[in-house]
């Protein structure tokens, strides 16, 4: 069986809406020559004719009855969806897939993707966040988050411009009466709150002040997995934790949290939006990227 253009489907059903070859022709921007050409071709390889013609008058045959009574909704829904792609790529709409590391979504969510989507309603964020690295590609998402130095190389990145850095904090009632740690290794004789990662392992606080770098494998009362869970503990006086800085960068300013060694975590790599090259990407996706350009440079207020 030969494989059918719509052009010769779309022809047939030209022909019963304009009554005529000729008027169909017209409708479709198609010489009477071409469309009737199209109809034989059909006609051929289906082996059975669509329509009677004669020169007065064309109408359709009871096998051609059935053909277009079945092909019709199939075009309509085809050329809906053809529709509502070309919309897309005039007015942002649809899904927009987001994988990020949770810390980095959090750190985007209110001043990036509240903004978009109250810009733009009509687009539907899905925001996944996970602690393993993935091909976003592979995936099936549009756009990735994560530090500059965990971006592939072969990705477009549009560093977000945010200084971040880790935060070693514990309540104030935690140091009551005893010394606060002035150096990394002073952490071992304290409680800290453990992070297990991803993959099982246990993480381990890293430090560096001039030049000199450190890992530590502290010990404490509990072992968590979610940054959430590790700030509730270190506001109860648990322990001492290590967090992103934007996630307890509220409670230090308001004094629920004290941070301490401060000057052994310096900056660490900013934050990427990344993505694939992508051509003829939707409008919901350019609009993103523009925005993000935009907060990257300091040009939006949050919402």
């Amino acid at each position: 069986m030969g494989r059918h253009s719509l052009i010769e489907m779309e022809a047939v059903l030209a022909i019963v809406r304009c009554g005529s070859f000729r008027a169909a022709a017209l409708d479709l921007g198609m010489s009477t020559t071409a469309i009737s050409n199209a109809v034989g071709k059909l006609e051929r390889e289906l082996a059975v004719r669509l329509f009677n013609r004669t020169t007065r008058s064309v109408s359709l045959t009871y096998a051609g009855r059935i053909f277009v009574a079945q092909i019709k909704p199939a075009l309509e829904d085809i050329q809906k969806a053809m529709n509502t792609a070309r919309a897309q790529q005039e007015v942002p709409s649809g899904i927009l897939r987001i994988n990020a590391f949770a810390t980095a979504a959090r750190e985007i969510m209110v001043p990036l993707v509240l903004t978009y989507l109250q810009r733009y309603p009509q687009v539907h964020v899905d925001l996944v966040t996970e602690g393993r690295l993935v091909d976003v590609v592979a995936a099936g998402f549009d756009l990735g988050v994560r530090s500059a130095d965990l971006v592939p190389s072969d990705a477009i990145a549009i560093p977000l411009g945010q200084t971040r850095s880790m935060a070693v904090a514990a309540s104030p009632t935690f140091f009551e009466g005893g010394p606060i740690p002035q150096v990394p290794q002073e952490l071992l004789t304290y409680p800290c709150l453990r992070v297990r990662l991803p993959n099982g392992a246990l993480f381990r606080w890293r430090f560096e002040k001039g030049g000199e770098e450190l890992q530590l494998e502290v010990e404490g009362p509990i072992t968590l997995d979610e940054a959430s869970l590790a700030r509730i503990a270190a506001m109860n006086s648990v322990g001492i934790g290590y967090f992103m800085e934007a996630d307890v960068r509220e409670d230090i300013a308001a004094g629920r949290l004290i941070r301490i060694l401060e000057d052994w975590t310096p900056p660490l790599s900013p934050l990427c939006l990344y993505y694939s090259n992508r051509r003829n990407s939707s409008a919901a996706f350019q609009a993103f990227i523009a925005l993000a350009r935009d907060f990257a440079a300091g040009r939006l207020s949050p919402p």
